[in-house]
């Protein structure tokens, strides 16, 4: 028999629900390989299994997860090659996108970006991960939306949801919050002086941490 349909749930349990267990996939408190179990979300949210399912297909089509026939849902693991591949394309990309930032930036434009890192910067000080990792998703969105290609922008920002399940390792190291936050202020820097080449070389390089944890934490199990 069809789930009944529900009209008191609230309208943002969909996204909230998302949220949280994209949350859950980037700080390691789901781990690549576990099932995502229906009951247990229909339970723990209080949502319908419809909504439940609408909360996986979007995790699904943010490369969080995979449904496979027989075994439901998956956090996606990926393998020695792919983590390699997807690096190697975030790279190119976003070092192209350095390239096509006008520089120095406008006064306007840079305000703006280090109003975003105050943010970031307050959440690193305060040892709060969840808020540097949102914090730290604005940051590039308002960094990259300033290359003017918004078809590149926006493929840079979906490789980096896929990347979300790769980049647990780190997250939580108060190191490298610490360092992510002394990137930020060096590509400020490069934004305001104009240095196209050190802003390139800051932007690929900022992408290796957490490849290179992913690959220690699951080196054993990468085929």
């Amino acid at each position: 028999m069809a789930e009944p349909a529900r009209t008191d749930l609230p309208a943002a349990l969909l996204p909230a629900m998302v949220a949280a267990l994209e949350e859950d996939i980037v700080f390691g408190r789901l781990h690549p390989r576990e099932r995502l179990i229906e009951e247990e979300l229909t339970a723990r949210f209080g949502a319908t299994r419809h909504s439940v399912r609408q909360a996986l297909a979007e995790l699904e089509r943010m490369g969080l997860i995979e449904r496979i026939p027989n075994r439901g849902a998956l956090v996606k693991a990926y393998s020695l090659a792919e983590v390699e591949q997807l690096y190697a394309l975030r790279i190119l990309l976003e070092t192209r996108a350095a390239q096509q930032i006008p520089l120095p930036l406008a006064p306007a434009a840079l305000a703006a970006l280090r109003q975003v890192q105050a943010r970031h910067d307050a959440a690193v000080e305060a040892g709060d991960p969840r808020a540097a990792f949102r914090a730290n998703i604005a940051f590039h969105h308002a960094l990259f939306a300033g290359c003017g290609n918004v078809f590149l922008a926006g493929v840079i920002e979906d490789l980096a949801l896929r990347a979300h399940g790769i980049r647990f390792a780190s997250l939580t190291e108060p190191r490298r919050l610490a360092q992510a936050r002394a990137e930020h202020h060096a590509m400020l820097a490069a934004l305001e002086s104009g240095d196209r080449a050190a802003l390139v070389r800051l932007c690929g390089e900022h992408l290796l941490p957490s490849k290179e944890a992913y690959l220690r934490a699951q080196g054993p199990f990468l085929a």
